[in-house]
């Protein structure tokens, strides 16, 4: 009798006597990307093999229905998507544009048709027309203005303007008059050559840049030769600076510090005190120009140690003015107590300001379908899409690259309609060799549309044209991350959406965003998942039902779920996908542990449920052998690493 249970109790729901090694995978469902396959493939033959009648029936419909079958249901126990509750608040907004022309200034006339001619620009933005005329009375300046207003020309101007002037000629042999310091390499790269446009009428004058990832000999000798204007990253001029015999500071006048507080972010404030002795040790006196787009405690400690004196241009003024009696979240928020958390962004006004609360199971085909939607449908867009790190990156761009660019071969009628309009995937992150990053920069830059997939190394200061759409996958780690982001569209004057990203269990990161006078209008996912009826590669063949037209919300759901078939298809499709999906996964978690304390009650790592979340990178189960899952909630109440 006993043995008859245990018989019937390890007997499988078909009928069919259980074999060993099958259940053996089971436990270890993630040792072999291909046998989880393989064991739904048997499942689902064996279970074919009872009702066999039906089979010769139907034959036809469940062959055709076979990709529809694969995946669990998408839409089945996800998290309610909460109501969000939120107050409108006036945003700050900068005016971008004067009316002021450059020939007002009283600049030299070379210069002021190099700006009308080469650099195609008439009339001063606010902050160039603040920030010129104090510059050129060689005072030291703090500059606080919104990402996209034109900073790089309000230094560059007054700057080439001086140097063109000196009494004595400038020799290239002379060294550096002038040091620009800058974040990232794609932004030394674009100072660069924004500054040899205006140096076009004054040949003798000649810049240069040194930054990491390029070679080491060639920069020395350059810097031998001499360079009259050096701009360059932080880590790599301390470089030279240490090892370097021919770098000399001796007759440098102006140290321009631009975009201050990513400076710091990147935690390269020793750095910046290390240039800053090396300057003081050759020459005491020189003109000092800090520029940012956030006013954070660093910057300020940073201006006190640097600025001598100085002017402080705010073009938002009114952001200066104390905002009114925090509520509670607001309370909550500001408790870390630095000027950041009182403080309000100024937002360009051409820029349309998105939220959409997407289950975790759901937001690999959400995001397909928006990028279907807006690069594929409506043809013009360039859109710039923010991940927490380097290795998500790289695993959905291979997968977008080959989901959506390739479709599938055998479906021969939907590639007809895809080749007409091909999908360009780019990648940036700072795990790229840099020969590489500089040319996806380009590539990007020259090209009407296409899709960049980016970690933060792309949020600063870059100036991408015709940026339509920006896309924050995963939450960034402040507000004032949030504005640098959104900050790479609607730039100078042009019009850009923004979207954020937010699984219904982040949902009061909205009302953060409000405290700041951050406005988002909310996108329904249904809406963004409808456009993937225009796409026929997702079609469920069914014969007789020949009725497709309108939005039949069911057959959205059916087509979502052909598309997230082919997404976990092609994941498990190798060994090598698998283990690249589960680093992906394994990189978000950990991204996710690292945001601030004051964060934390929107972004816990217990609130992510596991399962859905390996959904959104391909898997098809919450993998069993994550080597940093066991210990990533436990850390987490410790916690001693995000301090860093």
């Amino acid at each position: 009798k006993q043995s008859g249970a245990l018989k019937r109790k390890l007997q499988s729901p078909h009928g069919n006597p259980p074999v060993k090694r099958k259940r053996k995978l089971s436990i270890n469902t993630f040792r072999k990307g291909a046998t989880e396959a393989d064991r739904r493939e048997e499942g689902r033959s064996s279970q074919k093999r009872v009702p066999k009648k039906q089979l010769t029936d139907k034959q036809n419909e469940s062959q055709k229905n076979k990709p529809f079958v694969k995946t669990s249901s998408l839409f089945k126990n996800n998290p309610d998507i909460p109501e969000i509750h939120r107050k409108e608040v006036q945003q700050v907004q900068e005016n971008v544009f004067t009316t002021d022309s450059f020939s007002q200034l009283d600049l030299h006339p070379h210069l002021i048709s190099t700006i009308n001619t080469v650099l195609n620009i008439c009339s001063m933005t606010s902050v160039q027309k603040q920030t010129i005329p104090v510059l050129l009375q060689g005072r030291d300046a703090l500059v606080r203005s919104q990402t996209g207003s034109g900073k790089t020309l309000a230094y560059g101007i007054p700057l080439v303007q001086s140097l063109q002037g000196m009494e004595s000629k400038i020799q290239r042999s002379d060294g550096p008059y002038a040091l620009v310091l800058v974040p990232t390499r794609e932004l030394a790269l674009q100072s660069f050559d924004t500054i040899q446009k205006l140096l076009k009428p004054f040949t003798w004058i000649v810049p240069g840049v040194l930054m990491g990832g390029e070679k080491r000999k060639s920069e020395k000798a350059r810097l031998r030769k001499g360079i009259n204007i050096l701009i360059s990253t932080p880590g790599r001029l301390v470089d030279h600076i240490k090892s370097t015999e021919c770098i000399h500071f001796r007759r440098t006048q102006w140290l321009i510090i631009d975009e201050a507080d990513r400076i710091l972010d990147l935690g390269f404030e020793k750095d910046v005190a290390v240039i800053l002795n090396a300057l003081n040790a050759e020459r005491e006196t020189r003109q000092n120009v800090l520029l940012s787009a956030t006013l954070t405690e660093g910057v300020t400690r940073l201006a006190d140690i640097s600025l001598n004196d100085p002017v402080s241009i705010s073009i938002a003024d009114e952001i200066q003015k104390v905002p009114e009696p925090a509520s509670q979240t607001d309370r909550e928020a500001s408790s870390s107590s630095t000027c950041m958390e009182q403080e309000n962004f100024a937002v360009p006004e051409t820029l349309q300001q998105y939220v959409m609360m997407v289950p975790s199971k759901l937001r690999l085909v959400t995001l397909a379908a928006f990028i279907l939607q807006k690069c594929k449908f409506e043809k013009r867009h360039k859109m710039i899409i923010f991940f927490s790190s380097c290795e998500q990156v790289e695993f959905y761009h291979e997968l977008l690259v080959k989901v959506l660019s390739g479709g599938s071969e055998s479906e021969q009628p939907g590639r007809s309609s895809l080749s007409s309009v091909s999908l360009q995937f780019l990648r940036l992150h700072g795990d790229m060799e840099q020969e590489e990053r500089t040319e996806v920069f380009q590539e990007f830059l020259k090209s009407k549309t296409g899709v960049l997939l980016c970690t933060d190394v792309a949020a600063r200061g870059l100036d991408l044209p015709q940026v339509t759409w920006i896309v924050q996958y995963n939450a960034p780690a402040s507000p004032a991350e949030y504005i640098h982001r959104i900050g790479r569209t609607a730039r100078i004057g042009c019009r850009g959406s923004s979207l954020l990203v937010l699984a219904p269990s982040e949902a009061e990161y909205v009302s953060l965003l409000a405290s700041h006078k951050i406005n988002v209008s909310e996108l329904k996912m249904e809406k963004v998942l409808a456009s993937l009826m225009k796409d026929d590669r997702f079609k469920v063949h069914r014969p007789g039902s020949k009725k497709s037209c309108g939005k039949n919300p069911q057959e959205v759901r059916e087509r979502a779920t052909v598309l997230q078939t082919k997404f976990e298809n092609h994941v498990h499709s190798s060994e090598g996908t698998v283990r690249w999906a589960k680093k992906a996964l394994q990189s978000f978690l950990c991204a996710y542990t690292t945001y601030p304390r004051n964060l934390k009650h929107i972004f816990h790592i217990k609130s992510l449920h596991l399962g859905h979340v390996a959904k959104s990178f391909g898997l098809r189960d919450a993998p069993q052998n994550l080597t940093a899952l066991p210990t990533a909630g436990s850390k987490k109440k410790t916690k001693p690493r995000p301090k860093r």
